[in-house]
């Protein structure tokens, strides 16, 4: 039986799957829109799908679309779970939960290339609607699979333009029959570009993750009356955009006052969105993010007191309200011990830090031991088509997640 010390992945493999891929809703700037349950998602399943039986895997779909793909084991157990999701944001770019999946595909392909067998059964997940871009909230799938949503709240969720999940995983044939939580796993590592500049600025190759900042996503209505720019005069109008202006700068020095957290407003709608008629009414997204619940609390409140003053300045109404509450994690330390170890074995630098963006890993640690991989990204940009890594960071990546599962499974011999 082949050693676990010559298991050794092939990067431009791995590399050539991610740029095929990319093809699957790649953008004329070199990034990828693939929104969850789109055509182009469809595509990118149909293609994870047929890899995975080409390598000898049983592949399941459950009844909000996560799809498990699973290789036996000499025992008879729960499988070790690899994987993180195959959407995109509308402008993402080529590595962003991907290469979480095709890092797990090429280090399942080097065993089955090695005839390595682990002693517990091997599974890669793709989990649904992670991105959160089409339909809120993020991570819901997985949210789903940990008992923080039931089916009939994700099948609900709509898009801007009122179409709901349920019925796009049908239309594209990703409405699995088997109940959410049919396909267990004893546990679960998530290999993920980190998103951030720290691993890049350090000059370390792999983040041993501990954990995920807690995160808190809000959406707020303001309205004013709508009115014509020529007729109306300054004093008398009720200006929702100019309104939800000071707002957004509140917003901001809500981060500024409690870092290292973070306060963002990424999406706005400004109705009706004419040059010459004063707006009426407008929607923006709020997401505060800290590693500490307590300091979140705080951050909540202050973003809470800032509308008001706002909103009456430019005498106007708002509603707000939280649609998305995600708990600071902690990671499992027998994992995070694995991927210390693994990126020991294969002679990269490392750093331990947190995650500050979310992961479907947060909502598993719910249900099962998990942790996280991270490898570098240029400049520490992400959800931007210009998102960028190199192979061999990405052959890292994979390699270390290679090593720290047969680490874990090693256990079982």
């Amino acid at each position: 039986m082949t050693s676990k010390s010559n298991l050794v992945i092939n990067p431009q493999r791995l590399w050539d799957s991610l740029m095929e891929t990319a093809k699957f809703g790649g953008t004329a700037r070199g990034g990828i829109k693939r929104l969850t349950v789109s055509d182009e998602d469809r595509r990118v399943r149909d293609w994870f799908k047929a890899q995975c039986e080409a390598l000898g895997c049983s592949v399941q779909v459950d009844s909000v679309g996560n799809m498990f793909a699973t290789r036996p084991g000499r025992k008879d157990m729960l499988p070790i779970a690899l994987g993180s999701h195959l959407d995109t944001q509308p402008t993402g770019g080529k590595f962003d939960g991907v290469l979480g999946v095709l890092g797990a595909l090429e280090a399942l392909r080097t065993m089955v290339d090695m005839g390595y067998e682990t002693n517990a059964p091997i599974m890669i997940v793709n989990w649904t609607n992670e991105e959160g871009s089409r339909f809120a909230p993020a991570m819901l799938c997985s949210g789903v699979y940990a008992g923080v949503f039931t089916p009939d709240y994700a099948y609900s969720r709509e898009d801007r333009d009122g179409i709901k999940l349920g019925d796009e995983l049908k239309r594209i044939g990703y409405l699995g029959s088997e109940p959410v939580g049919t396909h267990q796993f004893q546990a679960m590592f998530e290999l993920h570009i980190e998103q951030g500049p720290i691993l890049e600025a350090e000059g370390k190759m792999i983040g041993v993750v501990t954990g995920v900042q807690g995160m808190r996503w809000y959406e707020v209505m303001v309205t004013g009356q709508e009115s014509h720019t020529g007729a109306t005069p300054m004093l008398l109008r009720k200006n929702a955009l100019l309104g939800a202006s000071r707002m957004i700068e509140a917003i901001h020095q809500v981060g500024l006052a409690h870092l290292p957290g973070v306060a963002s407003v990424g999406l706005i709608e400004n109705r009706p969105n004419s040059r010459n008629v004063v707006p009426g009414e407008v929607f923006f997204t709020v997401d505060l993010r800290h590693p500490d619940e307590a300091v979140l609390d705080k951050m909540e409140a202050s973003f809470r007191a800032a509308l008001g003053p706002a909103a009456d300045k430019e005498k106007l109404t708002y509603e707000e309200k939280c649609i998305w509450k995600s708990p600071a994690v902690k990671f499992n330390p027998e994992l995070i011990e694995c991927v210390r170890k693994g990126a020991a074995q294969a002679g990269f630098d490392m750093r331990e830090m947190a995650s500050g963006a979310g992961h479907d890993a947060a909502y598993i640690a719910r249900v099962a031991p998990t942790t996280m991989i991270f490898v570098p990204c240029l400049g520490g940009i992400s959800h931007n088509e210009a998102e960028s890594t190199t192979l061999e960071e990405c052959g890292a990546g994979s390699q270390v997640l290679l090593n720290a599962v047969i680490e874990y499974d090693q256990k079982f011999a």
